[in-house]
Formats: C-alpha cells, sequence, structure tokens
C-alpha cells in the first residue's frame, strides 16, 4: 500500500485535507481518503502524515498488505507504537502473517509547539463520552493542561446519516456550551472508503468484527492526529471497565500506542463499569436531556435514539433501575417492559452481558422482577448458543430436563 498525493482543498463551508490510497497486494482501486471540518476550525486542521498512516496501517494488517509506503517524514515513537499494536492484533486474532512494514523517512527533529497544551475527547453524547467529560470536569481544573476543552463530534465512521448527523451537532452544542468545550464537527471517509469495498458480486459482504475489534482505536486516533496543530492529547473514552477487558479494536493497550511526540492518545474510564458511567451521566440534568446511544439511521421523528435497538435497551433498563428514565425525553418509552427487553436484545458478549447483570440487585430493590427474568433469560440465552447450548434447550424443552439427570447416571 502506498500513501500519496497530500494536499489541503476547500469546498464551500468545508476545509479538507486528502490523500490517495494505492493498493499494492490487494485488487482493489486507488481512493481518496479526507479529513473535513467546517471553515471555523479550517485552521487546525492539518495535512499531517500521522493521520493518513493511522486511517491506512490496520487495514493494511487486516487485509494483507506487505508494506505500507509514505514519503512524508514520520515521527519516531509513532512508527515504533503501531509495531507494537500490530503485534498485539497480530496476537489476539491468531494471524499468520507477518506484520506491515512501514517505509517512510523519520522525523528527525520533533516539532515545536507556540501554543499551549490542550486537551480534546470523542464526543458521541453517548454514556461513555458524558461519563468521561463528567468525570474530567470533576477531576481537572479547567487550568488544567488535561482538563477538556474541545470534543470532537465524527459523522462517518458510524451508520448515522448526514442529515440526523447535523441534527446531533445542533444538540450537542447546549450540553457542551455548558460544559464549557469547544464542538468541532469532523467529516471522514476512513471507515466508509473500506466498507465500499465490500461489495462481493453485488452484495455486501463488510464484516463489522473489524471496526470493531481491530480498527476503530486506530480511526479515531487518525481523527485526533489531524488536529495536531490545535491538540496535544485526545481521550478515548473506554467501552469496558476492567473486569471486562478483553481483545478490542479500542483498548487501554492499543490505544496509547497511536501517540506521536506531538499528540498523546489516551484510553480512559476503565475503572468504572456501564452502570457507574450511567449513573454519572443520570445525575447530570443536562446530558441526561441531550443523550443520543443509537446509531440507528430511521429514528423516530425528533429524538436521537429508537428505543428498539440493543443500546437503547441497554441504556433504558439502567436508567429504569437507576429510577432516571422518567426524566429524560430522548427516548420513545419512558419505562421498559419485560416483552421489550427479550424482543430486541441478544446478548452478543461477556462484558454486554455484564451490564445488564450488574443491574439485578437495583431491579430487584424496585419491585422489578419482570426486568429481572429478562434479564436472566437473556444470559441463559447467550450461554446456551454452541452445541452444548443447544443440548440442554432440546433436554428442557422435550424431556423437562431429565435426559441430563439420566446422562449423569
Amino acid at each position: 500500500m502506498k500513501i500519496t498525493n497530500l494536499r489541503t482543498s476547500a469546498k464551500g463551508n468545508l476545509a479538507r485535507v486528502s490523500a490517495t490510497v494505492i493498493w499494492e497486494d490487494r485488487d482493489r482501486p486507488h481512493q481518496d481518503i479526507y479529513f473535513e471540518t467546517t471553515a471555523e476550525f479550517a485552521s487546525d486542521l492539518s495535512c499531517n502524515p500521522h493521520a493518513f498512516l493511522l486511517a491506512c496501517i490496520i487495514p493494511a494488517l487486516h487485509y494483507g498488505e506487505k508494506r505500507l509506503a509514505l514519503d512524508a517524514p514520520i515521527c519516531p515513537e509513532l512508527r515504533e507504537g503501531l509495531v507494537t499494536a500490530m503485534s498485539l492484533i497480530r496476537h489476539w486474532y491468531g494471524y499468520n502473517r507477518p506484520l506491515v512494514k512501514i517505509e517512510a523517512p523519520l522525523q528527525s527533529h520533533p516539532p515545536t509547539r507556540s501554543t499551549p497544551p490542550r486537551t480534546a475527547f470523542f464526543y458521541t453524547g453517548g454514556i461513555d463520552s458524558l461519563a468521561n467529560l463528567r468525570v474530567n470536569r470533576l477531576n481537572f481544573p479547567l487550568s488544567h493542561p488535561l482538563s477538556i476543552k474541545d470534543g470532537l463530534l465524527v459523522y462517518g465512521l458510524q451508520d448515522t446519516t448526514r442529515e440526523n448527523f447535523e441534527k446531533i451537532v445542533n444538540s450537542l452544542t447546549a450540553l457542551a456550551q455548558e460544559a464549557q468545550i469547544q464542538l468541532i464537527p469532523v467529516y471522514t471517509n476512513i471507515s466508509s472508503h473500506i466498507r465500499d469495498l465490500e461489495y462481493i458480486e453485488g452484495k455486501y459482504n463488510y464484516d463489522w468484527r473489524f471496526w470493531i475489534f481491530e480498527f476503530i482505536g486506530s480511526a479515531l486516533a487518525a481523527v485526533a492526529h489531524a488536529f495536531s496543530s490545535r491538540l496535544t492529547t485526545v481521550s478515548i473514552s473506554s467501552s469496558d471497565d476492567i473486569p471486562q477487558l478483553a481483545p478490542l479494536g479500542s483498548h487501554p493497550l492499543l490505544d496509547p500506542n497511536y501517540s506521536s511526540y506531538d499528540l498523546q492518545i489516551r484510553h480512559d474510564g476503565i475503572s468504572l463499569s456501564r452502570l457507574a458511567k450511567t449513573k454519572i451521566v443520570a445525575d447530570w440534568d443536562l446530558a441526561l436531556a441531550h443523550l443520543r446511544v443509537c446509531d440507528w439511521q430511521k429514528l423516530p421523528p425528533g429524538l436521537f435514539n429508537c428505543g428498539q435497538c440493543e443500546k437503547c435497551l441497554r441504556t433504558m433498563t439502567a436508567l429504569v433501575a437507576l429510577g432516571a428514565l422518567e426524566k429524560t425525553r430522548v427516548f420513545p418509552q419512558t419505562d421498559v417492559s419485560q416483552d421489550l427487553l427479550l424482543a430486541g436484545v441478544n446478548i452478543d458478549g461477556l462484558d454486554v452481558e455484564a451490564s445488564y447483570l450488574e443491574l439485578i440487585p437495583l431491579l430487584n430493590q424496585k419491585g422489578r422482577q419482570d426486568l429481572v427474568r429478562a434479564i436472566q433469560h437473556l444470559s441463559t440465552r447467550y450461554r446456551e448458543k454452541d452445541w452444548k447450548g443447544w443440548l440442554k434447550r432440546f433436554d428442557r424443552t422435550i424431556f423437562k430436563g431429565n435426559l441430563r439427570h439420566l446422562i449423569k447416571k
């Protein structure tokens, strides 16, 4: 893979930095990848080779490119970190292939900075993001270099429509003003250009597991480096807490490796469970009024959450447990039923299961045994997905559990 023709341009109210990606070992067309922002932040967007390197290195590893060549000089600290990150991913997922060879000149002198330190975070409006911001506000004085000053709100990494994204920008601006942060809208195709290549014989074949388990941290860091002329530190909000840590595309062992000499990437929030984060958000009235956890394209009029997907239902159930769902109007419903939970949730990981199981004590205290039963059923269903689970279900349904006892005898 080669990254060439790094360039800056502008169109209307948007400033853009872009580069051309040339695949060498895969039969794929040349593609332009880009980062954009509004004119207000045009001077903060730079044609930083680190941004394009981070946008391409993990896809190059995943799709079997032998090298990544870039003419622009890169930070040796970042280069060393990428070798570590690729080694981790290869170890985690058992890739039987060499690491991508990075061919680029190294910076002999780190860039000098005339501006003071400035910290940003990825501002999605979700539980992890808002809890990260709130904890930062509670723990760091505004004058501290690690006090968050900017929120990067990114379009192009998920399935949100452009129309919904612009509405989200408007909604989260009010919260940003109260929290004394500057909302910076960013537009990019560093994820969608990979998805666009996954049409095989006219069928969409993109595997979202690549994004979740390998690419997300590197992609977020790529966005951060595009603003390195403004920022010195960028925080990525953890989705898992320490007991649930497992291989994932954004991970405390991965994300810091995407740092350079002049831009530090942090992975924050691993000491807090999903319930603890939700309580932090629930205790912040304005955040609760602007909470947005959903990525569905078709949303109820005037809302940013569908109220039916797993992420919505997980959050709503936690708010029920905390006695806070009725305090917000960001979801179509102000309560969760057992039937709604069973119909909309399919637990697909231990971390998701844990985020439901930790709600049971609070739900019992509130007399919501209906939701407790639903969670227990969802947990059982998740743990019986393999052939042993199928046999248990068959025994329970046909033989009322007697087959298991006969086998034991």
